[in-house]
């Protein structure tokens, strides 16, 4: 049997992070993960060039069922911190929009510095190593590998959330907390396209393609700035992406298509112009005939007139639906193209300043696994940083 001070699983953001920082303090360190590569999820993020953290990163940007527990990690550690990591590493990056860093190069950049972190600071990656069982035992854990056994004092379970099945994300990190009796919340996925219902698929479908900026909003208010897409399947774009993590099956989502008060000004400077060339001008002539022509603009009678035509009446319905257009989404496309995922290990059952379970002396939770979700942008990346680099101070 091997023996190590820290055997951490899962070589995603939080675990190389963990790893290395904990190896920096001179504990053995054991880094395992079932795959075939390190880093995956960051390999194929921003577009195969990661977009590694945010400028403006604060505790408002995270979901969780107590959104007070990432202030200390986010405090502790925080993006200037990783800033200055990328900096050393000589890793060129650019600001994209909202304050979110990508790499200028490839997202390969930020997996090759982790992994350098880690092998300067002596850390052994073992790939391809599933673990089969985890126990409890005097002095710390064991392990089992098919191929393998091993003991460790502090075990870090840093195995991410169900999102992206594809390059290997599982259910293993809820199961070892439900194991050892933590509470692990729901899950679903998170920063996700929308399906659509059939009948408004039927009808949006044909504007695959299209895009434009608006202002999405759920039903309990939160909204984002940012741009739609709509796509075969349904709707999707960052907007989309972002208010997905808090809509609920059965909820309608609004989106703004046009500010307030620009169709007021559009029937003063423009009113012999016929509402749907008028439309035309401001949105996509495609989705402009669609528009027109779904029931909730039919019910209120809206048909193409010039727009010195329309009564007061009209005019507020119109302005209504094009400032909170209405769709009622069939759903989401799951975990396959999440990319995060709701829920997970309660962080009630975890110390907000070390990521070790209450109940379980030297058994940590980092990362994706824990119910903490941030925005589009950089925000989880930071989040797998922040407890990663807590963890790693005193596993």
């Amino acid at each position: 049997m091997q023996a190590w001070d820290v055997i951490v699983i899962g070589a995603g953001a939080a675990g190389l992070m963990c790893a290395s920082e904990a190896a920096k303090r001179g504990r053995r360190v054991l880094l395992l993960d079932h795959g075939r590569r390190i880093g995956r999820k960051i390999i194929m993020s921003g577009g195969g060039r990661c977009n590694f953290t945010n400028y403006y990163i604060e505790p408002a940007a995270y979901l969780s069922a107590n959104p007070h527990f990432v202030k200390s990690a986010l405090a502790r550690y925080t993006q200037w911190d990783f800033i200055a990591l990328v900096e050393q590493h000589g890793i060129a990056y650019h600001e994209k929009t909202l304050g979110q860093l990508f790499c200028d190069d490839s997202a390969q950049q930020i997996v090759d510095m982790l992994v350098a972190e880690c092998e300067q600071a002596g850390v052994t990656i073992q790939l391809r190593s599933e673990v089969q069982s985890v126990a409890q035992c005097e002095q710390g854990f064991s392990l089992s590998t098919l191929n393998e056994h091993y003991h460790c004092q502090s075990l870090v379970i840093a195995t991410g959330g169900l999102s992206m099945p594809k390059i290997g994300a599982s259910p293993f990190g809820y199961q070892v907390a439900e194991q050892f009796g933590l509470k692990v919340l729901p899950t679903r996925a998170g920063l996700v396209p929308f399906t659509l219902q059939p009948q408004d698929k039927a009808i949006l479908a044909p504007l695959s393609g299209v895009s434009l900026p608006v202002v999405a909003e759920s039903e309990d208010g939160t909204s984002f700035s940012e741009s739609l897409l709509f796509t075969h399947r349904g709707l999707s774009g960052p907007a989309v992406l972002q208010i997905s993590s808090y809509w609920q099956p059965g909820e309608q989502v609004r989106f703004q298509l046009l500010a307030p008060k620009q169709l007021a000004q559009g029937v003063a400077e423009h009113p012999n112009q016929e509402l749907k060339t008028w439309l035309g001008r401001v949105l996509s002539k495609r989705l402009v005939e669609v528009l027109l022509s779904r029931e909730e603009f039919m019910a209120a009678g809206l048909v193409n007139k010039p727009l010195k035509q329309y009564t007061p009446t009209e005019l507020a319905a119109l302005e209504s639906l094009l400032t909170g257009w209405p769709i009622k989404p069939g759903g989401t496309e799951g975990y396959r193209t999440a990319e995060v995922t709701l829920g997970g290990v309660d962080t009630s059952e975890l110390s907000s300043k070390t990521m070790m379970a209450n109940k379980v002396p030297n058994l940590y939770f980092i990362g994706e696994v824990v119910d903490v979700t941030g925005w589009l942008g950089g925000y989880n990346f930071q989040w797998a940083w922040s407890a990663g680099w807590c963890a790693g101070q005193v596993v």
